[in-house]
């Protein structure tokens, strides 16, 4: 069977949530099923909290640096300020990711509305 063989405008929906789910659901099934044996302290643990943590910053400097679409329409001074602005709100909220995000978001939405 591929993607051409139903001619039904549903199909490549199904399709496609077939595919993501046989793709990510048997990791996090493994994850929650082996999760409970790692210690959090262990040194395989520490690696992937800086590998997934390293990944994440090159994404976020990537969109700052490098954007597309209509991030890339705003100057950069103003993407680099609202990424100062969500890092201070992280901080000063207690390391808090949701409260860093969404002042980043936002402070970006209002320096684009304003200038």
């Amino acid at each position: 069977m591929s993607f051409d063989a139903i001619d039904a405008a549903w199909w490549s929906i199904l399709f496609i949530l077939i595919g993501g789910w046989l793709a990510t659901d048997i990791w996090r099934w493994l994850g929650v099923l082996l999760g409970n044996r790692i210690n959090e302290e262990s040194q395989a643990l520490v690696l992937v909290r800086a590998i997934a943590t390293a990944l994440v910053a090159g994404v976020i400097a990537k969109l700052v640096v490098f954007p597309s679409g209509s991030l890339a329409e705003t100057h950069w001074a103003l993407r680099v300020g609202a990424l100062a602005f969500g890092f201070l709100a992280f901080q000063l909220a207690k390391q808090n990711v949701m409260v860093g995000v969404v002042s980043g978001a936002l402070a970006l939405f209002a320096a684009i509305a304003v200038f």
